[in-house]
């Protein structure tokens, strides 16, 4: 959820280079992670199709790689097009297609589900795919010591993963589950050679990514740009369109615009365009698209730093936002005011009980049974251009019902290296989009909630008994077999969030990707934070 997000995944501090991905030779990776000058014209030159794709990122390059652990959308983004799953998911209806697999399995509701391996699939640095990198990678998602991620959206389901043989593995099941087939794209097959080597997987957090996917990773500058090669030696169902990509990070608007924008635009799509800027960029011949979903701005309140523990304040400070001038004035329209924690477009969206419609005379009263006066509150904020249009209708609307609000947006790694680092803080607000893992809402609630959570560690409020009674209706409903009782039962306990308020939604929005449609053709903005490649071309 996080990274501008979405907000990027907490990340330790990067060192100043990362040498060395495996052994070098025919197609062999160099990835280098320098804090020096910014190179953000390795483009490699070309001409023709043989010429550079230049993206622009609107989040940062610099949260974690580690496709078991990061939330990073730059980093999701590329890992997508670095690495492969058994199976993977179309970018817009998340239906899942045969990777490094070769087929997906005919019987969805079956609790033993058995994959083939591609025949000649190699690492990109010329080491073939085995069953023993398939059930490594499983193994370090599955292990109760090591804390991932990604270890929520399998170990409710996935009991275990086991090797046939050098090109078979098969998963066992605790209990018939069809949406983990789609979720299997969150288990990118990483080569054991690799990652098994100590430190392996801090150099993975820094930007260390070795894959079978249809681009390899090429050069890795934080807070600059990240460059991909085609890989030779892919032999998958996305074959690699362009010979160099070039992937800039620019979280300013300003800049990011005007690198797309004129007559010496030095890039050729870009995702997080800014809703001001949509006409000058249609009248300047670019196509301009969107989609709504998830994406969200979300506040989440320390519930040890009183008087957060407090249903009441929390609920107080949500009524008090005028959200439909947010969705106005900082979104021009294109967003609506959260009227459930899932977007309306969700399979599984129903209106909440308790919805935060713009109610500043409650808020007051909710203030005042809860006996707060003189409340000051810091909101601590990411950077994000959209999220500090929105600031501003926040802090209006604190102001107006006497509370005293200060803005303090930064850097979304430096946010979040404080929620790491357990420092204390009133209110986060942040971008999240859950819809970066998959649609369906037991995912998206399970990113969120849940005793081993990290979001949970982050609001302190694991061991409410309110919270301790959510995630056992959750786990039930993960359990129902019957899609309509799963439906209802999700619905029911979405209701608890929003009663609750902890981390929930104001607003969800679109997300816009510019391209210029003269030069590139397969693009299709997704409702979700990044691009996506892999069926892109030249015109």
């Amino acid at each position: 959820m996080r990274d501008d997000v979405n907000p990027d995944v907490p990340a330790p501090r990067r060192r100043s280079l990362l040498k060395g991905a495996g052994a070098l030779g025919a197609g062999a990776l160099l990835a280098g992670c320098s804090t020096g000058p910014e190179s953000t014209n390795e483009t490699g030159g070309g001409t023709g199709r043989n010429r550079t794709l230049t993206a622009v990122i609107g989040y940062g390059n610099d949260g974690s790689w580690d496709p078991t652990q990061t939330a990073s959308a730059f980093a999701m983004a590329a890992n997508n097009h670095i690495y492969e799953g058994l199976l993977d998911t179309d970018p817009i209806t998340r239906a899942p297609y045969p990777a490094l697999a070769t087929e997906v399995p005919k019987d969805p509701g079956a609790t033993r589900w058995r994959f083939a391996l591609r025949p000649g699939a190699t690492f990109h640095d010329g080491k073939p795919v085995t069953a023993d990198d398939v059930v490594f990678v499983f193994d370090r998602i599955l292990d109760p010591k090591t804390q991932t991620l990604a270890k929520g959206f399998f170990a409710p389901w996935l009991d275990s993963v086991r090797r046939v043989d050098a090109r078979t593995v098969e998963l066992a099941l605790k209990f018939p589950f069809p949406d983990g087939l789609s979720r299997l794209t969150l288990a990118k097959v990483m080569p054991k050679h690799v990652y098994s080597r100590p430190g392996a997987w801090d150099d993975a957090i820094k930007g260390l990514a070795v894959g079978s996917g249809p681009y390899r990773q090429t050069a890795h500058h934080p807070k600059s740009n990240t460059t991909f090669e085609a890989f030779a030696g892919y032999n998958g169902p996305r074959k690699p369109a362009f010979r160099r990509m070039n992937w800039l990070t620019i979280v300013d608007a300003a800049p990011r615009v005007a690198k797309i924008s004129g007559t010496g635009a030095g890039a050729q799509i870009a995702d997080n365009i800014p809703y001001a800027n949509i006409a000058r960029l249609e009248q300047g011949g670019l196509k301009v698209a969107g989609g709504a979903g998830m994406n969200n701005l979300f506040l989440m309140f320390n519930t040890r730093h009183k008087p957060f523990d407090d249903v009441r304040v929390r609920q107080a400070l949500h009524y008090a936002i005028d959200t439909e001038k947010m969705v106005q004035v900082a979104l021009k329209g294109h967003g609506k005011p959260a009227s459930s924690f899932l977007n309306e477009g969700n399979p599984s969206y129903r209106r909440a009980r308790t919805v935060y419609d713009y109610d500043p005379d409650r808020a007051k009263a909710l203030l005042k049974a809860a006996g707060v006066t003189n409340l000051k509150v810091d909101i601590l904020a990411v950077n994000v251009s959209w999220i500090v249009d929105c600031l501003p209708t926040i802090k209006s609307s604190w102001d107006a019902i006497g509370v005293r609000t200060t803005l303090a947006p930064q850097e979304t790694t430096a946010v979040f290296t404080k929620m790491d680092q357990k420092q204390d803080y009133q209110v986060v607000a942040a971008a999240s989009n859950p819809n970066q893992f998959g649609l369906d809402a037991d995912l998206i609630m399970h990113y969120n909630y849940g005793p081993g959570n990290l979001w949970m560690q982050y609001t302190r409020w694991a061991d409410d008994p309110v919270a301790k009674q959510l995630f056992k209706d959750m786990d039930r409903a993960t359990r129902e077999p019957d899609p309509a009782k799963k439906k209802a039962m999700v619905q029911d306990y979405v209701d608890v969030v929003a009663e609750q308020a902890v981390l929930y939604p104001v607003v969800h929005n679109e997300l816009m990707t510019a391209w210029d449609a003269r030069k590139l053709s397969g693009i299709r903005a997704q409702p979700y934070p990044g691009v996506n490649l892999l069926q892109a071309q030249w015109i």
